[in-house]
């Protein structure tokens, strides 16, 4: 029998509309890293050739969701586009009640202002940054328990978001179930690189949590891409679709924090979504005070039918089949010339070793910082920091935490850049990875109280 020829694939959608980009030169470049302190986030996007900083809010939408815009029930209380969303969060993730916030970190400080007490301990497996910090103001102790293959680069474990049930259990045992209002359970793990949870692993923790009456939250912001990982890789799975997966992921847990600028296609918006009515009653209650009414929660009408709209579209498989596809490309292409990247591929960025990429360099001479300046100055692309300065400070002893992994991501936002872009960016990578051994550090000369990463300064070391 003919071996068929392995087909190329497209992008499900065609372009309407288009917006510039400028071209600028290294002597621009170096310009305009000397002025934000060699720290991405300070550069200013109008100098930014590809943008890979973050996939959060820079999604391009459809023109279903731009119509819906339209239609935007801009009424102070009762918008009818609140009860258009939270029909869709019942319908695809089958949580009882809904909480709107203008973004993530919203819903990820009423949960913490809610559940956390001082001297408690919140599992998760792995940090993230706001996520940590909520937990920590609100008095508690962030602690890892993911698997140990998730701070490997290398290893090829399919679901390197897992937890680890030893870990947890060991923490249970050792201060008490009444100490853990709930574990953080974050799907895909951004800092690990992107990795998913097993739906075995998440039902297994939901076991071991019920036999100690502690409850479980997601961070479901990339929760659908999740989905599609356990579809392709896990058994038993890949005849479903992934909203019924994306349901079932979800019945193991109690509730949500969404920042919905990721998976949900939107420039803006988030929210809690809740089973338990008590914990309801209490953030309905204080998001008056810091979002908004309960029906707004600081998102105009127009915004809450974005997203409503943006959950019908993200769960499609052909949609995240071709998101998921355009970063496993460039994957592949930086595989192919032997750039040190975070293994799988994860869903929504490529995630270079920057410890690999600039072994000479130690870590408190910021590598990852280092690398995401240099990415910039060769080629105006846009990446971030993941590495030392995200992890920040130990909050007892002010210690700078030092995290095994050191990584640069290249976060590619959903249906915005073409495979030319990506052909662009794997290039201007291999540029820096040529010279790589000329590359000297970075030495932080200012340093914010909060999530450094945003705004710290940096100058190169001579």
């Amino acid at each position: 029998m003919e071996k068929l020829k392995k087909r190329s694939w497209a992008e499900p959608f065609k372009i309407k509309s288009v917006e510039l980009l400028k071209m600028t030169t290294r002597e621009d470049r170096e310009r305009a890293l000397e002025e934000a302190g060699y720290n991405t986030f300070l550069l200013k996007s109008e100098d930014v050739y590809i943008d890979l900083l973050t996939d959060s809010g820079t999604n391009a939408m459809s023109d279903v969701q731009w119509a819906g815009l339209m239609v935007g029930d801009e009424a102070y209380a009762g918008s009818k586009n609140f009860y258009h969303l939270e029909e869709k969060l019942h319908q695809y993730y089958g949580y009882k009640y809904l909480v709107p916030t203008h973004q993530g970190r919203g819903a990820e400080h009423m949960l913490s202002q809610i559940l956390i007490k001082k001297g408690d301990y919140i599992p998760g497996n792995m940090y993230f940054t706001t996520t940590r910090l909520h937990q920590e103001l609100a008095g508690g102790t962030f602690v890892d328990v993911i698997i140990d293959e998730a701070h490997d680069p290398t290893n090829l474990h399919p679901f390197k978001g897992n937890i680890d049930l030893q870990k947890l259990e060991s923490l249970i045992n050792k201060v008490g179930a009444k100490k853990i209002p709930y574990v953080c359970i974050a799907a895909t793990v951004n800092m690990a690189g992107g990795q998913p949870i097993s739906m075995e692993n998440l039902r297994q923790v939901r076991e071991l949590c019920s036999k100690h009456g502690i409850k479980i939250f997601f961070d479901a912001t990339r929760a659908m891409e999740n989905a599609y990982f356990i579809k392709v890789r896990e058994q038993g799975y890949g005849n479903k679709s992934m909203a019924e997966i994306l349901r079932e992921m979800c019945s193991y847990t109690d509730g949500c924090t969404m920042s919905a600028k990721k998976d949900l296609l939107v420039n803006i918006g988030g929210f809690l979504a809740l089973n338990d009515y008590d914990i309801f009653e209490e953030a309905r209650n204080m998001v008056v005070v810091y979002e908004g009414l309960h029906t707004y929660g600081g998102l105009a009408g127009r915004d809450m039918e974005a997203m409503a709209l943006g959950i019908v579209e993200a769960i499609q498989e052909d949609h995240m089949k071709a998101r998921i596809g355009q970063v496993e490309y460039v994957g592949e292409k930086l595989q192919s010339i032997g750039v040190p990247i975070v293994l799988p591929v994860g869903g929504h960025a490529i995630f270079l070793d920057a410890k690999k990429f600039l072994p000479h360099l130690q870590q408190i001479e910021f590598p990852a910082q280092t690398l995401a300046a240099e990415l910039y100055l060769e080629s105006g692309i846009r990446s971030m920091e993941r590495g030392i300065v995200s992890a920040g400070r130990n909050k007892d002893t002010g210690d700078h935490y030092y995290p095994k992994l050191e990584l640069v991501r290249l976060t590619f936002p959903r249906r915005v850049y073409t495979q030319a872009h990506c052909d662009v960016t794997a290039e201007a990578v291999e540029a820096v990875y040529e010279r790589r051994n000329e590359i000297k550090g970075l030495e932080m000369v200012y340093e914010p109280k909060y999530l450094r990463f945003f705004q710290a300064r940096f100058k190169r070391k001579m």
